[in-house]
């Protein structure tokens, strides 16, 4: 329903909730805000209490309205944007490479868990978007809340400052390049010398694995750290 039809709504809001549900974008995941509480529902397909949840937003359809998360070509672009801006020029090349094909979001942030300082300008930069977001979204919909975000007041986000341009491996994709020039070395490589070849970049493949999942913890240790300073 249309917030003309429905009216300003005033209400104490579940910002956590709220910031969550925009975050998330799924295709298995709605989420719905409850216009008499703040509270946000959030229905999962194959969730036990899915079905309930769904009946009780659809008997009561004038009090919900369904969150509209940040699309996932929104949140590429935000990607976009925040490597155009990184100065390291190995760092940039990187993340290039990284938000290249299926999979990109998560390759990218294992790029960056071995950069701490330019992790937490992604995160930073991100949150800014976000939170903007929701609140062009609230005030599309004449929500007006009684409590404050815990983000504090939002200001439009500024552009961040092109310091390098992509580079360009002819018509492919940086990380298609990469793979081809891969394949023609291997090409070059005598067969009695492709068993060595396969086990060391089983190796490689290995020892990368067990760094992400090392910086991934450690990530998780200084997130948790930050996360109890901000709330002490």
């Amino acid at each position: 329903m249309p917030a003309a039809a429905r009216g300003p709504v005033r209400i104490e809001l579940d910002w956590d909730a709220l910031e969550i549900a925009v975050e998330r974008n799924s295709p298995d995941t709605d989420s719905y805000l409850d216009l008499t509480n703040g509270r946000v529902i959030t229905i999962t397909s194959g969730d036990p209490e899915a079905a309930l949840n769904r009946q009780q937003v659809s008997e009561n359809i004038r009090n919900f309205l369904r969150v509209e998360p940040a699309s996932s070509r929104e949140q590429y672009r935000w990607m976009e944007k925040f490597v155009g801006s990184v100065t390291d020029e190995a760092l940039r090349e990187r993340l290039i490479i990284s938000v290249d094909g299926k999979g990109a979001f998560r390759r990218f942030k294992d790029v960056l868990l071995a950069y701490p300082a330019e992790r937490e300008r992604w995160f930073s930069y991100r949150a800014e978007l976000l939170h903007w977001h929701i609140q062009q979204w609230l005030e599309s919909h004449e929500i007006k809340t009684t409590n404050e975000p815990p983000w504090g007041q939002v200001q439009a986000p500024t552009e961040l400052p092109t310091v390098g341009r992509p580079v360009v491996h002819g018509t492919e994709a940086p990380g298609e390049a990469l793979r081809r020039q891969a394949r023609e070395l291997i090409e070059t490589i005598p067969a009695i010398e492709l068993p060595t070849t396969i086990a060391f970049m089983e190796f490689l493949k290995q020892r990368s694995t067990e760094a992400i999942a090392k910086q991934h913890r450690d990530a998780e240790a200084h997130d948790k750290v930050r996360d109890d300073e901000q709330k002490s």
